[in-house]
């Protein structure tokens, strides 16, 4: 009897591993879940950045539906989705608000918006993750959708590409401005 109950134990434990694997593996990856979604956007006031006037903050999310788009000149990500912002400010879509997050040089972000242009309505510089930290980023780039009131209604983790934008952004802003 001890024999067989030390022969069946590590099945029994693969079994479990094997079932709490094939779980996950069916989950979207960059479905991450926020704590913050329908609360208020953390309080938070950033400098702008480099060339700027005016940086952001919890206040100017108020009055209108807004994107609010972490990102940085060191992230290979968002340099993929950022042509896609560029159309999204081109065709006036929404406005969109930048969190140049955890810079090594000050210069960097501006070089990189030179480079590149700038999609953004207002930008903060975050050099050591204030605001990144009171909205839970966990990696760049990351994309809130705020409603008019400063309430988080969506996050999205990873690059906003077109689909994401058509199939879930849009309509998403479309509905809160009704609202």
């Amino acid at each position: 009897m001890n024999r067989r109950f030390l022969f069946v134990l590590p099945l029994v434990g693969f079994a479990v591993i094997a079932s709490y694997f094939a779980v996950g593996l069916t989950r979207d990856p960059s479905a991450l879940p926020s704590v913050l979604i329908d609360t208020p956007a953390p309080e938070f006031a950033l400098d702008p950045i480099k060339g700027r006037d005016r940086g952001l903050s919890r206040e100017d999310l108020e009055g209108e539906v807004s994107l609010v788009n972490i990102f940085g000149s060191w992230c290979f990500a968002c340099r993929v989705e950022h042509p896609l912002l560029m159309q999204l400010k081109k065709e006036n879509a929404v406005p969109i608000h930048g969190i140049d997050w955890r810079e090594i040089d000050p210069d960097d972000g501006p070089k990189w918006l030179a480079r590149f242009g700038d999609p953004y309505t207002l930008i903060g510089d975050d050099p050591v993750s204030r605001a990144a930290i009171a909205f839970g980023v966990t990696g760049a780039p990351e994309t809130f959708v705020v409603d008019k009131n400063g309430v988080i209604r969506y996050k999205h983790a990873g690059v906003v590409t077109g689909q994401v934008w058509e199939e879930i952004l849009r309509p998403l802003i479309e509905e809160l401005r009704r609202q």
